[in-house]
């Protein structure tokens, strides 16, 4: 069982991996950033001690801990317990949920294996808000993705805020960057069975509908969406039809619809 250990001084070398989270080498994607995963609130350190990224220690209220009690019974890691002021101290902000985990990166997956067999994956290209990312390995969790495939230009997935607001789900969905060179790193997906189907607003694209194959959604970012290399690389191009003068959707709205509606549940 984990050994929770009373905290009471924020310059206590025992919490460093939780110092000053606010600052740029907290930032696993910047040069210089020391790659940590780290876990916000109950619910996501509980996925964090299910998942397969070695976890190093945890920071946290007593009460929170209690909650956590059952999932810490065969974690043998440090947990370190302490006040709502000290912790804020540490991590340089009042942290609400109470409590943290910090973890190491897990071995990427292999993407020929991810794609072998999977029904349908998400491909991203651009996606650079950490938020946007976030939620849409939710979404990908919720509505049977297999996987999340990495393009040129999208923000790490690990990044704390992107793993705050997917609820710990990027921590279940398997991810990997798509090697070569972009687009022509799609033909991995072809070889492997899979259509390549571009997401975009564009009149001209068939309205999205199941169409019974394993399907390579390809998503691009918030704002200039696909490019146009993207685009003309795919195998299909879908649309999700909208209202007189709507032209598009967040990337992560239009991702849960589209996944909705060729997810194989």
């Amino acid at each position: 069982m984990a050994t929770i250990t009373p905290v009471d001084d924020p310059a206590d070398p025992r919490v460093t991996d939780f110092r000053d989270l606010t600052t740029a080498d907290r930032r696993p994607d910047r040069p210089g950033g020391r790659g940590l995963v780290i876990a916000e609130g109950v619910v996501v350190v509980r996925r964090l001690l299910e998942s397969p990224y070695p976890v190093r220690s945890l920071l946290g209220v007593r009460r929170r801990f209690d909650e956590l009690a059952d999932d810490l019974a065969g974690v043998d890691v440090p947990a370190y317990a302490t006040d709502a002021e000290t912790m804020a101290t540490v991590v340089g902000f009042h942290l609400n949920r109470g409590v943290l985990a910090v973890a190491d990166r897990a071995a990427p997956p292999d993407v020929h294996a991810l794609v072998r067999d999977a029904r349908l994956v998400a491909v991203l290209e651009g996606v650079n808000d950490h938020e946007n990312l976030g939620a849409l390995f939710r979404n990908a969790a919720a509505l049977g993705v297999d996987a999340v495939l990495l393009g040129p230009r999208c923000a790490d997935p690990l990044y704390r805020r992107s793993v705050r607001v997917s609820m710990g789900h990027v921590l279940r969905v398997p991810f990997a960057e798509l090697p070569g060179p972009w687009p022509a790193s799609l033909d991995v997906l072809r070889a492997a069975g899979l259509r390549v189907v571009a997401l975009t607003p564009a009149a001209d694209a068939q309205p999205l509908a199941a169409a019974g194959e394993r399907t390579a959604l390809l998503l691009g970012a918030e704002g200039p969406g696909l490019t146009p290399d993207a685009l003309a690389a795919a195998d299909s191009r879908m649309r999700i039809p909208m209202a007189s003068g709507v032209d598009s959707l967040n990337v992560a709205t239009a991702a849960a619809v589209a996944f909705h509606a060729l997810a194989p549940l």
